[in-house]
């Protein structure tokens, strides 16, 4: 509690100076971590060899490196203005792509399932959706340090998305859905045989969450992908994908529209692929071997 009630004191100094002197202190803290922190860049070595194989040059290796920390920062950040930011602010620095596709099963009141990744700066796409677009029911795994959870999530609910556990979330999702309201899920994680289905992902049968495609042919509702994506990290572009919507009843059904998400996230990835969080064991479950060492 007293490492959290000094975190808040850090909090306060931060967001009193100006907007610029805030981003450089994190990216600071980005390139102290990343200088001192060998365990986590072996597990980004160690997934870009698995996902590109020889496909990348040692200086894109080392941008990739580099970059995953500063966004890491950058999103911690966000974090805190996301307490503090207004609608407004948000429409100031996020502009959409493709909205069309959006608005279109809005006015047709459809229920949303909104699917995105660790990637770019997600806080602010994931406030920005829920403010600016329509209210989300999204899912959050429970912090290490139960005093910072309350901090996390106010930087959420303050933008229109509620909050649960990931621990029981398929009955909210469930209900949401059934109420004719949109949720949002982050899709690029581990997962195994009980929660997901084999599909293709950077040339690798690997598991991916069936969660998106099972909710999509039980309520009717398309799975939209998203992602943000930025030139200078003050002004952001939110592209949606186009709906993907399971009308099969059979498992081969749930596995192609899985298999679509992989192929739309594995394209955004490929196209700038400093964006993603490669320091999670993304194929832990699969291919532990390659996290050796």
């Amino acid at each position: 509690m007293i490492g959290f009630r000094l975190f808040l004191l850090l909090d306060s100094l931060l967001m009193a100076l100006p907007a610029r002197w805030r981003k450089n202190f994190f990216i600071f803290l980005a390139y102290l971590a990343c200088s001192l922190d060998r365990k986590r860049k072996r597990i980004i070595h160690q997934n870009l060899n698995f996902a590109f194989q020889e496909g990348l040059s040692d200086a894109q290796r080392t941008e990739i490196e580099r970059y995953c920390y500063k966004n890491l920062a950058l999103n911690f950040l966000q974090v805190m203005e996301n307490r503090r930011n207004t609608q407004a602010d948000l429409r100031s620095k996020v502009t959409f792509k493709n909205k069309e596709v959006v608005d279109r099963l809005l006015e047709q009141k459809k229920a949303i399932i909104f699917i995105s990744a660790h990637y770019g700066n997600w806080e602010i796409g994931a406030t920005a959706l829920a403010d600016l677009i329509t209210p989300t029911l999204s899912i959050y795994k429970t912090l290490n340090n139960k005093a910072f959870e309350p901090y996390l999530l106010e930087a959420r609910t303050n933008h229109r998305m509620d909050m649960y556990e990931k621990s029981g979330a398929l009955k909210h999702l469930s209900r949401a859905l059934k109420k004719g309201e949109s949720v949002s899920l982050m899709i690029d994680q581990a997962s195994n045989a009980r929660s997901g289905v084999k599909v293709d992902f950077f040339g690798h049968p690997t598991y991916h969450s069936s969660t998106p495609a099972i909710l999509s042919r039980k309520y009717d509702a398309p799975i939209v992908g998203l992602y943000i994506y930025t030139d200078d990290e003050e002004n952001y572009t939110i592209t949606f994908e186009e709906p993907i919507e399971v009308k099969g009843d059979d498992e081969a059904s749930i596995v192609a529209a899985t298999q679509r998400q992989v192929d739309a996230l594995e394209k955004v990835i490929r196209a700038n692929p400093k964006f993603w969080f490669w320091c999670h064991k993304r194929w832990k479950e699969e291919y532990k071997e390659i996290y050796a060492g």
